[in-house]
């Protein structure tokens, strides 16, 4: 079970009765909010820290919790912050800094300096916030009442975040083949990404899947199909086609439970073995939570599992999607994202089709998919690039819309949306960034969800919302590049 440590801090100045009652107050709310994170992390109480080896001896713990996803921080009384310092440098898990009180009014009629002693975290907390900026270190600060819902909702926010995180820090990768040929934006630093986010990337051949199709029964793939009839609709007569498919989930899902995978890439460039590219079998595998990222990309691939993790409870979809090309119709202006073949159906805004068609790159037999019209909402699409020296992460805002026209002739599912806050500077300040052309989309999360990644992971973040300027975004990019020299 996850878990989030409630660390209250104090000191040794006010007496016992004081600390009995700053222990007694921070049970009850550690209790209260492990209530409210149901699902997510059981919030355990810790005892009040009133030294700095009481301080320093609870981060070493939670930070060598295996179990524990993060910290939230809370100054009862006044807690004098250079007794902080050790714990704040040992401390390796997410912080949120819960800046509220015990009381949520003032007892205006009965108020003395016992009670101004005990809830004076209105000072106590911005003492430990000047410690966290001064060494600092990276935390979500959350203000307002505890019990006040927009405040649980930021906590759960980031308890979720926390979570997926945690999951990244021992998630295997595996490329099945290296990136499509001289591709740029898809291809990234392996090593960098394990010491950052956990991610342990590897490379597969495609024939340690071969293996395991090879020696699949006619009932296991039976069973595969039996479920596609039920889920889909089927429009095509080449049932040999879609029973390929069918073995290559099956096998799939056994070598990623073989091997304990999270997220998986694979190439059209390297189908030694098989006769179609992965179709119906990795749109299926994203839509149970297993990131993909087609011609090797293993960054977005593992971020896909890493966000979809984050969503999880949430309503909404997240998965892999591209940008494909455009409706630049003056004032109207839409983009048509999709793949050749790898959409999940959890964007699906009706009953998926299985169909069969001609794939032109590859040199393999027509693969089955999915083909479907796509979701409707608002949403982000979020890419994950490598600049050299760090990792960014690009996130925009965008407006997901039903297609304004059928189209009977495209072979693959899609989705089609607004950039905001308008065509040419959303676009423009994509390319500014150097987004990729994949990225993962999600209706489920906010761009406030990949902030908290990015706290928590110390990536840098751009966002491109509806306050964006072509101008002010330039300058941002120079100057965000400028530091990162610094720092190097």
């Amino acid at each position: 079970m996850n878990k989030i440590y409630f660390i209250t801090g104090s000191q040794d100045l006010y007496g016992e009765e004081t600390l009995r009652q700053a222990a007694s107050d921070s049970k009850e709310m550690a209790a209260f909010l492990s209530g409210k994170l149901c699902g997510i992390a059981e919030v355990c109480f810790e005892p009040v820290v009133t030294t700095s080896a009481e301080a320093e001896k609870v981060c070493v713990e939670a930070s060598a919790d295996s179990d524990c996803i993060g910290v939230i921080m809370w100054m009862h009384t006044f807690s004098p912050a250079k007794m902080w310092i050790r714990a704040l440098k040992a401390l390796k898990k997410p912080m949120l800094h819960l800046h509220t009180q015990y009381n949520e009014k003032l007892p205006y009629d009965s108020i003395d300096m016992d009670f101004m002693n005990l809830n004076q975290s209105a000072h106590g907390d911005r003492e430990f916030g000047f410690i966290c900026t001064r060494l600092g270190v990276k935390r979500e600060v959350v203000a307002g009442y505890y019990k006040h819902e927009d405040v649980i909702a930021r906590i759960r926010s980031f308890a979720q975040a926390a979570a997926a995180v945690n999951f990244g820090r021992t998630m295997k990768v595996a490329m099945l083949g290296n990136n499509m040929r001289d591709v740029a934006v898809t291809d990234g630093d392996r090593v960098e990404s394990e010491i950052r986010y956990g991610w342990n990337v590897n490379y597969y051949g495609i024939g340690d899947v071969v293996s395991i199709i090879e020696k699949l029964t006619d009932d296991e793939i039976n069973a595969k199909l039996a479920e596609y009839s039920e889920k889909y609709t089927m429009a095509t007569d080449d049932a040999a086609a879609v029973r390929e498919q069918a073995k290559y989930e099956v096998a799939l899902e056994k070598f990623i439970k073989q091997e304990n995978i999270g997220a998986f890439t694979d190439t059209f460039q390297d189908l030694h073995g098989l006769k179609q590219l992965p179709g119906i079998a990795a749109q299926n595998l994203m839509a149970k939570g297993i990131g993909f990222g087609p011609e090797g990309d293993y960054k977005t691939a593992a971020l896909g599992a890493v966000l979809f993790k984050m969503a999880e409870g949430r309503e909404g979809a997240t998965g892999f999607m591209e940008d494909y090309t455009y409706d630049l119709t003056s004032g109207s202006e839409l983009e048509l994202a999709a793949h050749m073949l790898e959409v999940s159906p959890v964007f699906a805004a009706s009953k998926p089709e299985i169909q069969v068609h001609p794939l032109g790159i590859g040199g393999k037999e027509p693969p089955a998919r999915l083909v479907f019209d796509g979701i409707s909402g608002e949403g982000i699409a979020v890419s994950m690039i490598d600049m050299g020296n760090r990792f960014r992460l690009v996130c925009a805002d965008i407006t997901l819309v039903k297609q304004p026209q059928p189209m009977p002739k495209l072979p693959v599912a899609r989705l089609m949306w607004k950039l905001k806050p308008d065509f040419a500077t959303g676009a423009a300040a994509w390319i500014y960034a150097g987004g990729a052309h994949h990225a993962v989309v999600s209706t489920a999360l906010t761009k406030d969800d990949i902030r908290l990644f990015a706290k928590m992971t110390d990536t840098e973040l751009v966002i491109i919302d509806d306050k964006t300027d072509l101008n002010t975004f330039e300058q941002q990019l120079e100057m965000i590049d400028v530091l990162a020299g610094l720092k190097k």
